[in-house]
């Protein structure tokens, strides 16, 4: 179902069904008429009126879930936490080892063909510890404010 108002008479609604298409517009504009014929319609309209012209009602989810989905939104965000912390701690003594390797590059030193190719296969380690890294430390101050939704939500009331 898919309802229809005026600008002239918000207070006029108009449900056809099915969904927003010409065709819903059209059974509107017909019972728009036939509202207009029975006299029914407070406000008159303007010449080359059309269906176009008739404003969707969308309804507007109530508000007593805000809570619910600030509580479930918390908790996607600690799960999200924890997975990012894992996938931190499981890269980073790879990725430590792999960055001592990196002073090779800037020594004088001669190093070996397999030597880089090891180290250039371990750049893909660092920049994905490092990118997860960044990205746990951002959601670790988003989680903060979710840990405190959390803790507002179990508090017990007081007796």
């Amino acid at each position: 179902m898919v309802q229809y108002t005026l600008p002239q008479s918000p207070e006029i609604i108009i449900t056809v069904p099915g969904k927003d298409s010409a065709k819903a517009r059209e059974k509107a504009m017909d019972r728009l008429m036939q509202l207009m014929e029975e006299g029914k319609l407070p406000t008159q309209l303007e010449d080359g009126f059309g269906p176009q012209q008739l404003i969707e009602v969308k309804e507007v989810p109530m508000d007593t879930s805000t809570e619910e989905d600030e509580i479930t939104q918390a908790v996607q965000i600690l799960s999200n936490l924890a997975t990012l912390k894992l996938k931190v701690q499981e890269s980073r003594l790879e990725a430590l080892e792999i960055r001592k390797q990196v002073d090779i590059l800037f020594s004088e030193k001669a190093v070996t063909e397999e030597e880089i190719t090891r180290l250039k296969e371990g750049f893909k380690v660092l920049k994905n510890f490092a990118q997860a890294n960044l990205r746990y430390q951002e959601a670790k101050t988003k989680a903060e404010e979710a840990r405190r939704i959390l803790d507002r939500a179990l508090k017990s009331p007081e007796k």
